[in-house]
Order: structure tokens, then C-alpha cells, then sequence
């Protein structure tokens, strides 16, 4: 026969469990808040210039020639009030080519243009994708919430695959 333990001991057994498994749902949660928050941080740089376009400059760019990391040509704006430019530079991309017009939107105070439309959009979102796919992870693995993890899973796999679509 097995002697009984000890209510204290019991107890005192089951708040330490409880406290390891609050500590592993705060460790988890801040981590899987932490990949969403850089992924809308990564997206929002771009994005901002895509999606609050009122003020900004808009136009064509007509792309000319492509180095290894950007891509570059004339610029004519459809917004009143811009001036055409010689050159303005694009991010080159798997979505950008030589001898092909974009719709884009210039930086401010640059001769930075990204695109815009709804590919500018979604391949500004991109990175918030990559994120959520990788929280579902954090959030099933860590959390133990497995709809939630398939929802963002799935949110994640939906955006990349629009995007690749679209662009």
C-alpha cells in the first residue's frame, strides 16, 4: 500500500503546473505576437506607399534597364501636378521586366517608385504571410490552438498564393 501524500504537497504540486503552463502560454503568446508584429513592421514599409496614395505621386514607369538588385526608366505621372521624370527606380523583382510599364507610386523625396494597384498591394503584404504562416506554427506547437493555428495558417497561404497570382 502506497502512503497518501499530503494535501500541501498535492496542492502545492498543482499550482506549480499551473504556473508552468500560464509561463508556457505568455512564452508562446508573446513570441507568436512578436512574428506578427515584424511581419506587418516588414510589410508596412512599402505598403504605407501603396495604400495611402492621396498626396502622393502616381504614374507610369516604363522600365528600361535592370542591374542585379533595381530596375530603372521614365516616368509619367497620372496625377496632376507632377513633373515626368528621366529615371525613377523599381526594386527588381521576380515580378518586374525590362521593356514592360508599371503603375507605381513614388516615395516621398526619393526616385524610389514601388507598384501599386492591387499586385503592389499584395506583394507588399508579403512578409506579414511569411509571418502569419510561421505564428500558426508557434500557435499550435506552443499554444495548443489548433483551429486558430490553421486559420492564420491558411490566411498566410492565402495572401502568398494572391500575390504570386496577381503579380
Amino acid at each position: 500500500m502506497i502512503p497518501a501524500m499530503p494535501a500541501t504537497a498535492t496542492s502545492s504540486r498543482q499550482a506549480s503546473a499551473a504556473v508552468l503552463r500560464f509561463g508556457r502560454f505568455a512564452a508562446m503568446g508573446a513570441v507568436a505576437v512578436l512574428i506578427l508584429i515584424a511581419g506587418v513592421w516588414a510589410s508596412w514599409g512599402t505598403a504605407q506607399h501603396v495604400m495611402l496614395t492621396k498626396g502622393r505621386e502616381r504614374g507610369t514607369v516604363d522600365v528600361a534597364r535592370c542591374g542585379p538588385q533595381t530596375c530603372w526608366g521614365r516616368f509619367t505621372p497620372s496625377s496632376e501636378g507632377w513633373q515626368p521624370r528621366a529615371r525613377v527606380v523599381l526594386e527588381k523583382s521576380v515580378a518586374v521586366e525590362r521593356g514592360r510599364t508599371y503603375t507605381v507610386v513614388v516615395k516621398p523625396g526619393s526616385d524610389d517608385a514601388v507598384r501599386s494597384g492591387p499586385a503592389g498591394v499584395l506583394y507588399a503584404w508579403i512578409p506579414l504571410g511569411g509571418a502569419l504562416l510561421l505564428a500558426s506554427v508557434v500557435v499550435a506547437g506552443g499554444l495548443l490552438r489548433t483551429r486558430v493555428a490553421w486559420v492564420m495558417a491558411l490566411s498566410g497561404v492565402a495572401l502568398l498564393t494572391a500575390a504570386f497570382v496577381t503579380v
